[in-house]
This record gives structure tokens, C-alpha cells and sequence, in this order.
């Protein structure tokens, strides 16, 4: 097998293996890694029928992360894809009023991002030993919600490794950041800023590229990396579960040998769907990438006009996971979309930092033709959560009701009658205040723990064990900052 090295988007790291560059997370220039090439599938689908997940996702991991050995990889598989998950099958697929929601939400903190944060610590670790890594890896994350919550429960107490999780306050669910700060591990913190996600992430980025901090850091034996989709170790085992999508359908007897699905996905930072698109480019049969937004609409207006515009209101949603103005992901489109040159590339990031916007060509619009943008705003996914329940009885959290939603508009406008997968994103407990309100109407004077067991009740459903944990948990994370005293935080915290 032809082995796979990684370059930054922005041109300056070149030629980096897989481990190195899971290792660095972001580029130095501020870029993000890519392949030299997009591998095809090695394999006839068809020989997966029948197999279990692991399977799987190692015949997908394997054809990019190409300097880690079979035995190394398959350590790193069957210990993330285990008991940890409430079903077997890892990723159920669901059919519900004529799509199918791929359940991505059966690991431990009950949203899309545990599919990769369970397997990363494991990549980390082994790509540490390969490339005599004796540091500490401080793992830098900003999160909308999810990615920090999965993050720590993947790397707390892993030897080597420390984290650290930005949130923006008032900016996730109430959920959501008790799941962050009553995490346990002796090497997890959790901040709070006063800003919202974009604030966040944008000041990560920078963090990475302070020359001074990193030497100070190295001084003290440590080094930065990274667990947001930014990191190729993110990006790359989320491509296996749209194979596995498509396999089970084929499995199921849904779809005949080479029949193309499409594939919907609820988008912020844009990793998930890129996935998607990688397991088309890979030999997937995949029509179109139904890109759903949710009343951030940036990337709908993208790929409707060509134009990426941050410059526009920020509006806190029931989709707090998608409340994202800058999609980091994106960037990875855009570079493959103007044929790898990374100088043209670096020239649109410049004109993001400085005016908030680009414009891309009309060559790089055609390139980008497999996707599709709709989006649903709060009182049409309220809407939806609603119907699908009274049609069907199934539940949707707020992020995936942005996609189903979507979805029906994209079947009604262009009569596209293609079998198409839904990401499930999160479960709807998670966000059950949303999801109650918009089934049962006003909720009163109830207590969110009430509402969760009102959901239990109403879905048929037991509340899941990553909900109840948070019951009587203790709250360890009190911490807060302004966005631009985040890497002075760090350094307190790291008593540096």
C-alpha cells in the first residue's frame, strides 16, 4: 500500500506521516492537514456485508493512517468500539418516515463526536511511542457543546496527556455544560469564555501558532495538539460510519449492489459532512450532501452563492451545536476545490481573518457540485420534532430535526426520491427542554430533570446512563475567562 503523507493547506508543513500529523492537530501556519491523495477503496464493498463495525471502520482507517501497522490499528479500533457503546451495532440505522437516521449517538457522552473521540487518545498514544514523543501532549479544544465533553471522556487520566476545553458561555445547553464541568480525570479543565464558539476556536488557532507560548511550553515538556475536527485522527474514522451506512442498507436488502444513497447531515464546522464527501471520493455510491444549517445559515449561502460571509448576526439557537459563523472544515473543501494549491488557498484564509468573507471561482463552485445547502430555522425544527413524533413515534434531538427538516425540503423541491441517510447527531436528551417544548407545547414551572423523565416517558425510551450520571455529579470546573486571556489561563492552569 502507497503510503499517505499530509501537508498543510496553507503550504508551509509538508510531507508529514499520518502519526506526525495527529500529533501536530493544526498545522503551523495555521492550516489544516491533507492527504497527498484521497485513497480509493481497496475492497468490493459487497465483502462487507455482514461484517461488524470494527471491521469496518479498520478497512476504511487503514488506507489513510498508512504508517501505523495492522496490529496497532486494530488495537486502537477494538479498544474505542467496545462495551462503552449501549448497542452492539455501534451506529443502528433507523428508517423513519421514509429516511434512514444513522444513530451516532450510543457512546458514552450521547452525541456524533464519541464515533471519533473514543478512538483519537488510542491514535495519540500509539502515535506518541512511534515518533519517541516523551512530552506531555496538552490537547487544546474548542467546543460548541459536544466535542468537549467527548474529548475529556476520551482522554481523562490517559497517561501523557492532559486537556483543556474552551465553552462559550450561555452558549450551550444547560446539559450539555454540566456534562463538561462535572468531568472527573486529574488532567481535564474546562473554561468558560465570555464570547461565543467562534471566539473561541479563532483564539485556539492562535494559541497554536504563538511561537513564544509553544517554546515555553517545550521549555516545560510539553507540546499542544488537538481533538476538534481540525485534527485529521477526527476527520478520518468518521468516514467509516457513512460505509457502514451504506452497507447495512445493502445488508437490509434497502438498496441493490452500486445504488447510490444520499446522505444529509446536520453541519457547524463542517468535519462531518466533509467525511461524507471523502467516502464518496473514496468509491462510495453517494448522489448528493445535503448540507442543513440551522439560522446560522453561512454555509447554506455559501453554496447558494458562492460567497462565504461571516459578517452577519450571531443568533444563539435550540442547535447550539451549530451556532458556528467560521466552519474550520471548510478550509479542507476549499483547498481540494481549487486543486490543492495551497498559496490560493492561503490567500482566501487572509481574506477571511481580515474582511470576515471570500469569494471563491467559479471553476471551485462546480467542484463542490455533490453538495447541496438547505436550512431550517428553530420554528420549522420545532415543527418537524413534532410531526415525525405524531407520524412515527420517534424522537429527534434538535441538531438532527435541523437535518430531517432540511431533508424534506430538499425532497420537495427537487423530487429527489434517492434512499438517503440522515446523520443522528446527539440524542434527544441532550437538549430535552427543546425537544419537550416542542412536542408537548409550554413545559411550566418543570425542573430539567423532570423534563429528561418526561422525555423518557413520552419517547418509551430509559434515560440513558451518560443523563443519569449527571443527576448527582459534582461540579469540578468553575473557571471562566475573556476569550483573549485564554492562553494566560493555560498557563495558570498549567502553573507555568
Amino acid at each position: 500500500m502507497k503510503q499517505i503523507l499530509y501537508s498543510s493547506t496553507r503550504g508551509k508543513q509538508k510531507g508529514l506521516t499520518a502519526s506526525q500529523a495527529i500529533l501536530k492537530g493544526l498545522a503551523e501556519d495555521g492550516g489544516l492537514f491533507m492527504p497527498d491523495h484521497i485513497p480509493a477503496f481497496d475492497f468490493d464493498l459487497e465483502t462487507l456485508v455482514g461484517a461488524d463495525y470494527r471491521e469496518t471502520a479498520y478497512q476504511v482507517i487503514k488506507l489513510f493512517l498508512t504508517d501505523f501497522t495492522e496490529e496497532e490499528l486494530r488495537h486502537c479500533i477494538n479498544s474505542a468500539y467496545d462495551s462503552k457503546f449501549d448497542t452492539p451495532e455501534i451506529a443502528p440505522l433507523v428508517l423513519a418516515d421514509g429516511a434512514y437516521y444513522l444513530e451516532l449517538f450510543h457512546g458514552k457522552t450521547i452525541a456524533f463526536k464519541d464515533m471519533a473521540l473514543s478512538i483519537l487518545p488510542y491514535f495519540m498514544t500509539e502515535a506518541a511511542k512511534k515518533n519517541g514523543v516523551t512530552n506531555t501532549i496538552e490537547i487544546l479544544t474548542a467546543t460548541s457543546g459536544d466535542t468537549g465533553k467527548a474529548a475529556m471522556a476520551g482522554f481523562a487520566d490517559v497517561p501523557g496527556t492532559g486537556i483543556f476545553v474552551f465553552y462559550p458561555k450561555g452558549g450551550v445547553s444547560r446539559f450539555q455544560e454540566l456534562q463538561m464541568v462535572t468531568q472527573k480525570g486529574e488532567n481535564t479543565n474546562v473554561v468558560s469564555i465570555h464570547g461565543n464558539f467562534d471566539d473561541a476556536q479563532n483564539n485556539v488557532k492562535k494559541i497554536f501558532g504563538d511561537a513564544a507560548f509553544n517554546a515555553r511550553l517545550a521549555e516545560a515538556n510539553i507540546q499542544l495538539s488537538s481533538a476538534n475536527s481540525i485534527n485529521i485522527g477526527r476527520l478520518v474514522p468518521q468516514i467509516a460510519y457513512y460505509v457502514w451506512s451504506w452497507v447495512k442498507l445493502r445488508e437490509n436488502g434497502e438498496i441493490a449492489k452500486g445504488e447510490k444513497i444520499n446522505i444529509c447531515v446536520p453541519t457547524g464546522n463542517f468535519g462531518n459532512i466533509l467525511s461524507a464527501y471523502f467516502a464518496k471520493l473514496m468509491g462510495l455510491p453517494v448522489n448528493k450532501l445535503i448540507c442543513a444549517s440551522n439560522d446560522n445559515k453561512v454555509l447554506f449561502d455559501f453554496f447558494s452563492t458562492g460567497v462565504y460571509d461571516r459578517n452577519r448576526e450571531f443568533i444563539l439557537t435550540t442547535s447550539p451545536s451549530m451556532d458556528i459563523l467560521i466552519s474550520s472544515n471548510l478550509e479542507r473543501l476549499i483547498y481540494m476545490s481549487c486543486g490543492c494549491d495551497a498559496a490560493a488557498n492561503r490567500v482566501m484564509m487572509i481574506e477571511l481573518a481580515r474582511t470576515g468573507k471570500y469569494t471563491v471561482t467559479k471553476e471551485m463552485k462546480k467542484r463542490m457540485a455533490d453538495f447541496t445547502g438547505r436550512y431550517a430555522d428553530q420554528q420549522q425544527v420545532a415543527a418537524r420534532i413534532k410531526e415525525l413524533y405524531e407520524k412515527t413515534g420517534y424522537v429527534l434531538d434538535t441538531h438532527t430535526a435541523v437535518a430531517s427538516a432540511a431533508y424534506e425540503q430538499y425532497r420537495s423541491e427537487t423530487g429527489d426520491t434517492t434512499k438517503t441517510v440522515i446523520a443522528g447527531t446527539a440524542s434527544p436528551f441532550k437538549f430535552s427542554r427543546a425537544v419537550m417544548t416542542a412536542i408537548k407545547g409550554e413545559l411550566g414551572e418543570m425542573d430539567d430533570w423532570q423534563v429528561i423523565d418526561l422525555l423518557s416517558e413520552t419517547a418509551g425510551v430509559p434515560v440513558p446512563p451518560a443523563v443519569e450520571e449527571i443527576r448527582t455529579a459534582e461540579v469540578r470546573h468553575r473557571t471562566e475567562c475573556d476569550p483573549d486571556q485564554m492562553e494566560q489561563t493555560i498557563a495558570d492552569l498549567l502553573k507555568l
